[in-house]
């Protein structure tokens, strides 16, 4: 006995259908190409988000070196300092108190 498909692949070519909307050309168009734009998405996205991380922290080194050079030290040099010292600030907090404190920055710096 032969199965008709119609109403369930209707609704599943739909429903990526509207998932791909916006893509370029062919992709938001049909369904094939479609649907294997939207698988490409999804690892692209997957992919994306553990590489964030790294891009976050690339932004906070350069926050702090930016702060370093205003107060005539390198950033290696700070660094280095700070784990001397045994003080357990990471870069994400450093490179917030370079930006919207950069009064207690310069005390760090004077500090080490």
């Amino acid at each position: 006995m032969r199965v008709k498909g119609g109403i369930v692949r209707k609704r599943r070519h739909k429903k990526i259908l509207a998932k791909t909307k916006g893509y370029r050309m062919t992709k938001s168009k049909l369904y094939k190409v479609a649907n294997e734009a939207y698988l490409h998405a999804g690892q692209y996205s997957y992919d994306h988000r553990r590489r964030r991380a790294s891009q976050f922290r690339n932004v906070w080194i350069q926050k702090i070196n930016a702060a370093c050079k205003q107060n005539d030290i390198k950033y290696n040099h700070f660094i280095y300092s700070l784990k001397k010292k045994n003080i357990e600030l990471n870069r994400k907090v450093l490179a917030d108190i370079a930006v919207n404190n950069p009064n207690v920055f310069s005390f760090l710096v004077k500090s080490l």
